[in-house]
């Protein structure tokens, strides 16, 4: 059977958005990327999109496998990069930040790449909302993008807390909904610091009061704008960036003004 013969039977057993025979886009995909490695297909939560792993990758196809995309999906309802999390899962070792970011290589073709993270940035585009503030206040200044359910964040705090480091922490929520809510739930306490470390503890932040909450949003506006698909995010003073974890004599370094 022949691509065009496949792709014909995958178009004719969903004419809407019913189930979709995965084996038949599978069949499909390997008529046309004989040398790609195929991991599990998907075509169940993302509307008229597949998602197809490959290796420690993932790549998009409709539902014919005649169009294929390689970049990131975000849900606009819940404002969550759901590739990185994704990647995240399947390659629980790898920084979301580096994975998402590789290079897959389709067949013989031309690697491709998600769009690039900025190495600089104005933090200036940041409003004084939207941040926990902790550490010493004589301490190395470094603004942290985060979100509370990342393991490498929350081994970066440690390293932070052993630098003495002033962090200025902006949440954003890489790992969908609760994310979102464990950091208004942070952002909103009374003792924000104390909320931040048990959250990364572990322990539930009850919802205190209601606050303003918009500076999350515009900290993930600033994460989206600059290409910053995972977490964590270390930004110094003249907005130099490193992205993923750190010990803490690397980010002593840094924050002193070493290279990235």
């Amino acid at each position: 059977m022949g691509a065009g013969a496949v792709v014909n039977t995958v178009r004719a057993t969903a004419p809407t958005m019913a189930a979709v025979d995965t084996d038949l886009v599978r069949t499909a995909l390997k008529l046309r990327l004989p040398k790609t490695p195929l991991g599990a297909i998907d075509c169940a939560r993302f509307g008229g999109l597949c998602e197809v792993a490959a290796g420690t990758t993932l790549f998009y196809v409709d539902r014919t496998a005649r169009y294929l995309m390689i970049g990131r999906l975000y849900d606009m309802e819940t404002r969550s990069d759901l590739t990185a999390a994704r990647l995240l899962e399947l390659n629980p070792d790898l920084l979301v930040a580096g994975a998402a970011g590789k290079r897959a290589k389709l067949d013989d073709g031309e690697p491709a790449q998600a769009p690039a993270a900025a190495s600089r940035v104005n933090l200036g585009e940041l409003p004084a909302a939207g941040a926990i503030r902790w550490g010493p206040v004589t301490g190395p200044k470094l603004v942290v993008l985060s979100d509370f359910a990342c393991g490498y964040c929350r081994k970066l705090t440690a390293e932070l807390v052993k630098l003495g480091a002033r962090v200025e922490e902006r949440p954003i929520s890489i790992f969908g909904p609760e994310s979102r809510k464990t950091a208004e739930a942070v952002l909103c306490a009374a003792d924000p610091e104390a909320a931040l470390h048990a959250a990364y503890a572990g322990r539930k932040v009850a919802g205190g009061a209601k606050c303003d909450t918009s500076g999350l949003d515009a900290n993930e506006a600033f994460a989206r704008k600059h290409g910053f698909g995972g977490t964590p995010v270390v930004i110094r003073e003249d907005g130099a960036v490193i992205e993923g974890f750190r010990p803490a004599a690397v980010l002593k370094a840094f924050a002193n003004g070493g290279a990235a």
